[in-house]
């Protein structure tokens, strides 16, 4: 099991940057492949980016291709969430999630364990 906490979030103009983080409470961190999503009010969950267990794999959604980069230190037990050239769709609460299997990516459904989320809001 993982306990997993976010941080990083704020409020940002667009254009701007931000980076999260999430910090992961457990022994094996390096044994679970990671994932970023995000939920803006009245809208369902998305997908943002994912990495796999040893971060050599990492896969992104269209809407933050280019604009975002996912990495990991399994040293740290952390993962983050590099976010530039912010839009105000970009607005929502960021999610990390993790689970033991080699690899997830974009299904956001199987992710077995959540945290509770930072708020990022972009303003125009």
């Amino acid at each position: 099991q993982v306990q997993l906490v976010e941080s990083g979030g704020g409020l940002v103009q667009a254009g701007g940057s931000l980076r999260l983080s999430c910090a992961a409470v457990g022994r094996t961190f390096s044994m679970y492949a990671m994932g970023w999503l995000r939920q803006a009010p009245g809208k369902e969950r998305e997908f943002v980016a994912a990495i796999s267990r040893d971060g050599g794999t990492t896969t992104y959604a269209d809407s933050v291709k280019g604009r975002s980069t996912i990495s990991r230190d399994n040293n740290k037990n952390t993962v983050y969430l590099q976010m530039s050239s912010l839009k105000p769709e970009d607005t929502a609460v960021y999610h990390c999630a993790a689970d033991p299997a080699r690899w997830i990516g974009a299904r956001v459904a199987e992710y077995a364990y959540w945290g509770q989320g930072t708020q990022v809001t972009v303003s125009s």
